[in-house]
């Protein structure tokens, strides 16, 4: 790869991840302050993400991969996502603001598929090219909380037109990527519903029910941690909670080591109990006495992300085999991240909004909720889960 296409590809991952983080994390702050939204409508809106999870496969594989070039019709979706973000930041109905996150929802997701498209057709080794690109996506992330903070703007719109300079420059970027060409006919389904055969296999299915239902706990951090935290009065909330992403790249190091000595089980157990620990934290942290819990709850995203999702990822490769290991990826892509947020943000719209008398949150009561949930995961995962054989990934 030579050093243009590497620093274009750089640019392309730190921008996609970018626009994320700019305005995903505080959007429910900006809700609960500009539209006096509830519990009930945050984790809607937060579920139009999901929402579009289950439905971008079909996009990518059944019109962009067979027909278009990735790079042209990734930069017309940003170009439009733009639009749809300043559209964002003039509605002023919660009805009306849904629906235009879910349709840049569903403009923005695609765009991650085809992203990862352009950066491995540009790879002659994709194992040890690709990690390289893909970190710029946290730095992309990781830069977004630090301006929405260094610019004072994280309970304004202006975080909307931060994440709305990101899209159209990389809408613009996009048509100076390298070619990708269109992929032509697939024999495999959008969603990999050829996978559907590991379900047979008993560990894997308690691990795939498992996966979807760690979901939920999941959703609370994302759709309600910002608020929680700006409800308590900390500065700056918006770079500090980048210290899970800076936490996400740590622990990311130590999967490989780990996974082969320990094994899947207890890597996945891990990752499971480091959710109900982050959420005990959030119950009984406070600005005063007990500031470290605030931030350890945030830190450990790196263990409650990267030891579950990304070892779950894992463990689905080597359970496919190479026949179907991009049908089995697709798959838990569409259970978790959709069909599993799908569930948990509304779970924790719900719930939050259940503890919110006259206005005020019961925080300590909503965290307990999401930490028996993965709790109650765990007992199910452990009563269940038999697999025998360790699986071993090259070191």
């Amino acid at each position: 790869m030579s050093p243009s296409v590497f620093i274009r590809l750089s640019v392309m991952m730190l921008l996609q991840y970018f626009i994320w983080g700019a305005w995903y994390v505080t959007m429910g702050t900006y809700m609960s302050t500009f539209l006096q939204s509830n519990g009930v409508q945050i984790g809607a809106a937060y579920s139009a993400l999901a929402i579009a999870t289950m439905i971008s496969p079909f996009f990518v594989g059944m019109v962009a991969d067979r027909f278009f070039e990735a790079q042209r019709i990734m930069g017309t979706l940003h170009m439009l996502g733009a639009l749809l973000l300043f559209a964002a930041t003039v509605v002023t109905d919660n009805t009306a603001f849904y629906w235009v996150i879910l349709f840049y929802s569903l403009l923005y997701m695609p765009t991650i598929a085809l992203s990862n498209s352009i950066a491995f057709h540009q790879m002659s080794d994709p194992g040890k090219q690709f990690p390289w690109i893909r970190v710029f996506g946290t730095i992309g992330w990781i830069c977004a909380g630090a301006f929405i903070t260094l610019l004072g703007i994280e309970k304004t719109p202006s975080t909307f037109y931060l994440a709305i300079a990101g899209s159209a420059s990389l809408g613009l970027l996009s048509f100076m990527l390298p070619g990708t060409p269109p992929k032509g006919q697939s024999s495999e389904s959008a969603i990999g519903t050829e996978a559907l055969v590991l379900l047979k296999d008993a560990p894997y299915r308690v691990f795939f029910v498992a996966a979807i239902l760690v979901c939920i706990p999941l959703s609370f951090y994302y759709g309600f941690a910002n608020v929680f935290l700006n409800d308590l009065g900390m500065e700056g909330t918006a770079a500090k909670m980048t210290m899970g992403q800076v936490s996400e790249a740590v622990f990311i190091l130590a999967i490989p080591f780990l996974f082969n000595r320990i094994g899947v089980k207890n890597m996945l157990l891990m990752g499971m109990t480091a959710w109900i620990l982050r959420y005990i934290c959030f119950a009984y942290g406070n600005l005063e006495s007990a500031s470290w819990m605030l931030y350890a709850g945030i830190i450990l995203h790196g263990i409650c992300y990267d030891f579950f999702f990304v070892t779950g990822y894992m463990y689905t490769e080597k359970k496919a085999g190479e026949k179907i290991k991009n049908a089995a990826q697709g798959l838990f892509t569409f259970a978790t991240y959709g069909l599993g947020m799908f569930i948990g943000t509304w779970s924790s719209g719900f719930v939050t909004d259940y503890y919110t008398i006259d206005g005020a949150h019961h925080w300590k009561e909503i965290w307990f909720v999401p930490a028996y949930i993965a709790l109650a995961v765990i007992v199910y995962f452990l009563t269940f889960f038999k697999e025998k054989r360790e699986i071993q990934i090259a070191n």
